[in-house]
């Protein structure tokens, strides 16, 4: 059995450990929101013209979009016909022969009255450190929109910042339109992803899955 005073001490570290294993995901949540706060916004009419759009895979289903991804492209869309935007980078998971997010993304923009032409497909786009890399890496994207749900929006703009893509961000509602225990799960994990998104653009800087050679976008 331990000495009472030892019993005291470890008790104490261990509430100092749980306390800041509570606080530290919070505060760097809270950074990333702060910093962001200006280049983030929900209503189109108040992005600037940009002459990309970064659109972000959020899961397909049976070849259709998930809801979520429906609202990102639907946005997206809606920023094309306003003027705001000249082109669409879909950037998504097709890791697998069987799953192919980016080209059920462009049928579906397509659907929206997008021309092909002005759409432009990342394959490689497995997670957002990922998508916001390759966009300027392969794609040359200097400037652009980036488009998700709001709770998403502050770690997606704040990696395409760190990783040279001078980026403003257009959030689709999340709350408003989902399940309140999908959103909470889905905010949750947002701040351990914040976490890794930190450690990636400020430590490890590792490179995407793929690389390959430069596109461009015409």
């Amino acid at each position: 059995m331990l000495p009472k005073w030892l019993l005291q001490h470890w008790r104490l570290l261990s509430g100092v450990l749980l306390l800041s294993a509570v606080i530290t995901p919070l505060a760097l949540h809270f950074y990333v929101k702060t910093v962001t706060s200006s280049r983030r916004h929900n209503n189109p009419n108040q992005i600037p013209s940009q002459r990309v759009a970064i659109v972000l895979g959020a899961g397909i289903y049976n070849n259709r979009p998930s809801p979520m991804l429906a609202d990102r492209i639907s946005a997206a869309a809606k920023l094309y016909k306003l003027g705001k935007v000249q082109k669409l980078l879909m950037s998504g998971d097709n890791s697998s022969e069987d799953y192919d997010e980016v080209t059920v993304m462009k049928r579906y923009a397509m659907e929206l009255g997008i021309p092909q032409k002005d759409i432009t497909l990342d394959y490689a786009g497995f997670k957002t450190y990922q998508s916001c890399y390759r966009a300027n890496a392969i794609f040359g994207v200097n400037q652009a929109v980036v488009v998700t749900q709001n709770f998403h929006l502050p770690r997606a703009v704040y990696l395409c910042q760190q990783l040279g893509v001078d980026a403003v961000g257009l959030g689709t509602p999340d709350w408003e339109n989902y399940r309140r225990e999908t959103i909470m799960r889905y905010t949750f994990r947002e701040y351990i992803s914040t976490i890794k998104a930190l450690w990636q653009v400020h430590i490890t800087r590792p490179k995407p899955t793929y690389l390959g050679p430069f596109e461009g976008i015409k």
